[in-house]
């Protein structure tokens, strides 16, 4: 029997089909819950201004050097983040997402580079995600001292918005005393604990053993670090890649959803509806 020429039915007959959905997301995702996406430098300066007058590039702040620099501008930045993610609602789309993978065998497991925590806000199982660059919500000495990681929860930072500036102490090191900084894989880092991630990427290695026919939806994924479009890739098969922007290499043999990440993902629950 010929597939379905219409590619929402044929979506819908993939997932009608599978015994695991993989949901892939990047930057993109968190844009419909008000998240910024930081596109190219004017983007990131309009989103911290005080960074942009002094011309500091992201890749600039978001770098460990920034830490033994200076802490407060980086706690600034890292500060202002963590608080955002915290109180950030995520949006209807991380719901129907659990809704598709509801009646599945394999359930859903989630691949994202975000670090802002909101998959388990949403009510994904910390046992089914890997944070490929790990979380904002823990923390590591930045001098990676004994390996440990920790949680975050007790640390509320208080920052000068207009100066993008930690206000008092930075978090310190429960072992050495030196600042911590965010367990997150950051530009020219040489010093990340990836210990947590690899445990999830372990976790997420056995749950793929057991799926034999996964769809992976991959949401907001662009190609200045491509870390989750490879991997959506790798998997191989079926392929839902959801962007507003164009897809002149498309793989063969996936669908492009042209549009945002709620947008795709209210399209594609729709349609299992329909073409149940």
């Amino acid at each position: 029997m010929n597939p379905p020429a219409d590619p929402l039915a044929r979506i819908a007959r993939w997932l009608r089909e599978t015994d695991g959905l993989i949901v892939a997301a990047g930057a993109g995702m968190g844009v419909d819950s008000g998240l910024p996406d930081f596109r190219g430098p004017e983007g990131f300066w309009r989103a911290y201004p005080a960074l942009g007058r002094a011309h500091v590039r992201f890749e600039e702040i978001a770098n460990p050097a920034a830490f033994e620099r200076d802490p407060a501008l980086a706690w600034g930045f890292y500060g202002h983040r963590l608080a955002l993610y915290r109180r950030t609602v995520p949006h209807r789309g991380f719901a129907l997402l659990q809704e598709i993978a509801a009646g599945l065998r394999g359930g859903a497991f989630v691949f994202t580079s975000n670090v802002d925590g909101q998959f388990q806000k949403a009510g994904f199982a910390d046992a089914r995600i890997m944070e490929v660059h790990g979380s904002i919500h823990h923390l590591q000495c930045q001098r990676g001292c004994r390996g440990a990681v920790w949680c975050a929860e007790g640390f509320e930072p208080q920052v000068d918005e207009e100066a993008c500036r930690l206000l008092g102490e930075p978090p310190r090191c429960p072992h050495c005393g030196g600042v911590a900084r965010p367990n997150i894989l950051m530009f020219g880092d040489w010093a990340w604990i990836p210990r947590r991630t690899e445990a999830q990427e372990a976790g997420l290695v056995a749950w793929l053993e057991h799926v034999r026919r996964p769809v992976v939806i991959e949401l907001g994924a662009g190609e200045n670090v491509p870390t989750v479009r490879r991997f959506a890739e790798s998997i191989g098969g079926r392929l839902v890649r959801i962007n507003p922007q164009a897809e002149p290499m498309l793989p063969a043999g996936a669908i492009h959803l042209r549009c945002g990440a709620l947008e795709g993902i209210a399209t594609v629950h729709a349609a299992l509806v329909r073409h149940r």
